[in-house]
């Protein structure tokens, strides 16, 4: 059941708290955008990420992009069982180059996702993925092999983005006796 009709308490519970947590990261960061989907409890947002990733051009050169999104979404039976096929959707762009990406179909896989996986892991995960801090270097687990041949090849390029995804906060003391001093 979804919307406010929703029967299952703690679901719901879980789905408030999550929205709450995401949005929360996304107004700590530069880096991500997040927009929930549908009605109350949210169970559906999509999440753009303005970081660097790689892309792979017509004319098949890899080359850098900075605009990425993927949808989320926690099915009824989500904290009994998750599967990353159903839980992320690759979005945009089309043409992105990543061992843990689909170059056919818009799937990104995280790696094992446990029933109950909290969105704003999910979040860093997939910002891992697309800033390459987290690949698949194993032809054999790859959904795009060509693009693990590649990462292969050059892991002196990663991070491709070094900046964090949550802002970090600089806490700067000021000594009043010592700034008096100087005057």
């Amino acid at each position: 059941m979804t919307g406010n009709g929703m029967k299952d308490k703690i679901l719901k519970s879980f789905l408030e708290a999550q929205n709450r947590e995401g949005l929360e990261l996304a107004r700590e960061s530069d880096l991500l955008e997040l927009y929930p989907q549908g009605s109350r409890p949210f169970r559906c947002w999509i999440a753009r990420f303005r970081c660097k990733g790689l892309v792979l051009t017509r004319q098949g050169k890899v080359s850098e992009a900075n605009d990425f999104a993927v949808a989320i979404y926690f099915p009824d039976d989500y904290l009994r069982r998750a599967h990353t096929a159903e839980v992320l959707t690759w979005l945009t762009p089309g043409n992105v180059f990543h061992p843990n990406c689909s170059p056919d179909l818009p799937l990104i896989c995280i790696g094992r996702m446990s029933p109950g996986m909290r969105l704003v892991e999910i979040l860093y995960q997939v910002y891992e993925i697309i800033t390459y801090r987290k690949i698949t270097m194993n032809e054999g687990n790859a959904l795009n092999k060509p693009a693990c041949r590649w990462a292969r090849q050059h892991t002196g390029l990663f991070p491709i983005d070094e900046r964090p995804l949550k802002r970090q906060l600089m806490h700067i003391q000021v000594n009043a006796r010592e700034e008096a001093n100087r005057k």
